[in-house]
């Protein structure tokens, strides 16, 4: 499976790409897609949903992961990132991908096993589980975590429900 992660951003929004072959993870690749604060935000949303699908077009990931809005401090530039996670979600969808969403929380969890761990922390994993020569670009690995987070989560799931643990749960 090949798995998209997406890191939203208005500014710069993170992609990151990972193959999952059993419980192997390989790296395929990474970036960033920049836009001008400049800029008006449609064109800026437009910049964003043109180079998601290029990557799309590119890579023929199989599925797409991208990280839940987080409430910020200010409402305006929570209202730019949710637009931004928008048209990262409607680039996916119109490519005919899965969707799935995972928290900062969970990313953190799955990629260093404590929740509230620092980005310093997170990026030292991804390079260290992905075997890549130094440290993606910040939105980049921050990417590349959400793409591990769910191929860790899309396997744990279909072992649950292999083994029926989630019929067990759901009494």
């Amino acid at each position: 499976m090949r798995i998209l992660g997406i890191d939203p951003g208005t500014r710069i929004t993170g992609y990151g790409l990972v193959d999952q072959r059993g419980n192997r993870l390989s790296h395929v690749d990474n970036g960033a897609i920049y836009t001008l604060s400049s800029d008006e935000l449609p064109l800026r949303l437009s910049q964003i949903y043109s180079g998601l699908l290029q990557a799309i077009e590119t890579y023929k990931p199989d599925t797409m992961a991208i990280e839940k809005v987080f409430v910020a401090k200010n409402a305006g530039s929570a209202l730019k990132l949710g637009q931004a996670r928008g048209t990262a979600i409607v680039a996916g969808v119109n490519a005919g991908l899965p969707v799935y969403e995972y928290s900062a929380l969970q990313v953190k969890s799955a990629v260093v096993g404590y929740g509230k761990a620092g980005k310093t922390q997170v990026q030292q994993m991804v390079k260290a589980l992905l075997k890549l020569p130094e440290i993606a670009q910040e939105d980049a690995s921050d990417a590349l975590a959400i793409a591990i987070c769910h191929a860790n989560s899309h396997t744990l799931n279909k072992r649950m429900k292999a083994g029926g643990i989630a019929q067990w749960c759901n009494r």
